[in-house]
């Protein structure tokens, strides 16, 4: 028996195109995603180079860098609908995504940043980024971590935690401060985003780190930093962050860090749908698998309408990221919009994810079924790119008068 296809995209924004994408990463998820992801998560281990090679040749890490450029041309709407895809078998693969987009390419030099942009479009230029410390995680603009210049170069010093997929990646894009705020300035004033550059499997001179033991969210290692004196060419002071093609060196760092986290915020509620859309379809399964009483448990009506419940807030929350991904495309800012979605999707995974451990009863406490993967992966959601109450404050914010 195999699960229900989910709906298809909306029609408002469904193109044969489109459709054509979503079927080839739903075969992707299904059939060379899921098989590696009930191997490997239980171990905590790291996805294999074989499958980003895989990601790498389908172009999904350039979906959108232009054509021009060496990449698929296509916007944050076909970002988020392959990610949600490949978050319907393993959130950390529909992750690995955002590593590429053109992240670690805002360099000043317009023939290294061509070249740069079609390494990452080829996922041959994948990337960390470290924002957060320990003592700055939702308040970026209390970053502590320094940059100093000295002749040609800038020296980095300073602490970053929650840095995925640091060692294995190329670069490590580290936001820093080269200066504090002057009286009458923004908090933000005087941070800037770095490019430090590096070998997979290794960390550059003055870096060291520390693996975070993570209860979920496995496929790659996430790490704490420590910088001592990394050097960086002053080259590699970055105009903006997360490939921001917008990005304006005149407005500083931290503004595109800004933009960067409205499309970051989409993904991120079309990865929860995605490991939400598992927990409904293996429950429609096991529904009709497990009997008591001698019936299946699906002829129960408390237990139906649970299920009812849970894809509607799915089919709910899937039209909110769709909306939203088109309004980015407009070239909208949708910031209040871009933290709503954020908010609604990831709380209702969590809500989602609890309910189908409990539908499967005692099997759902165990490591027998995904359905635990999937709840200790969707917990992560409501935290990542911004809490809940921090998505609240965004909204709010825009709402009433400060």
């Amino acid at each position: 028996m195999r699960p229900p296809s989910p709906p298809e995209l909306l029609s408002p924004w469904r193109t044969p195109e489109r459709v054509a994408l979503q079927q080839e990463a739903r075969d992707v998820a299904r059939d060379v995603v899921l098989p590696i992801a009930d191997e490997l998560d239980p171990q905590k281990a790291e996805m294999p180079p074989s499958l980003i090679e895989d990601l790498a040749a389908r172009g999904w890490f350039g979906i959108t860098i232009p054509a021009e450029s060496g990449g698929m041309g296509l916007g944050v709407f076909e970002y988020c609908l392959v990610s949600e895809e490949l978050a319907r078998a393993w959130l950390s693969v529909a992750s690995i995504l955002a590593r590429g987009q053109g992240l670690g390419t805002q360099v000043v030099d317009d023939d290294r940043r061509a070249d740069l942009l079609a390494r990452s479009a080829k996922g041959a230029w994948i990337g960390s980024i470290a924002l957060s410390e320990p003592t700055a995680g939702s308040d970026l603009a209390g970053v502590q971590t320094r940059a100093v210049r000295d002749g040609d170069d800038w020296v980095l010093t300073g602490r970053k935690r929650w840095a995925g997929n640091a060692l294995a990646a190329d670069f490590v894009e580290v936001l820093a401060r080269v200066r504090d705020p002057e009286e009458g300035e923004s908090r933000s004033a005087g941070l800037e985003p770095f490019l430090v550059v590096k070998d997979r499997g290794t960390f550059p001179d003055g870096m060291t780190g520390t693996v975070i033991d993570k209860i979920g969210y496995h496929g790659f290692l996430t790490w704490e930093l420590e910088l001592d004196g990394v050097r960086v060419p002053d080259s590699d002071r970055l105009t903006g962050l997360y490939g921001d093609e917008n990005a304006d060196a005149d407005e500083g760092g931290f503004a595109s860090v800004q933009r960067g986290l409205n499309i970051a915020r989409v993904h991120t509620a079309a990865r929860a749908v995605g490991v939400a859309r598992a927990a409904v379809e293996d429950c429609t399964l096991y529904l009709q698998e497990r009997e008591q009483f001698g019936h299946p448990i699906a002829e129960f009506q408390a237990l139906r309408f649970a299920l009812a419940d849970m894809a509607a807030e799915v089919a709910q929350a899937r039209a909110f990221w769709q909306q939203v991904a088109h309004l980015l495309d407009e070239g909208e800012p949708a910031e209040k919009e871009s933290a709503a979605v954020k908010l609604l999707a990831t709380e209702m995974a969590v809500r989602v994810t609890n309910q189908a451990m409990q539908l499967h009863g005692g099997n759902g406490y165990t490591t027998e079924r995904r359905v635990e993967r999937y709840w200790r992966d969707a917990r992560l959601t409501t935290i990542f790119e911004g809490t809940s109450e921090i998505q609240r404050r965004i909204i709010s914010d825009r709402m009433l008068p400060r």
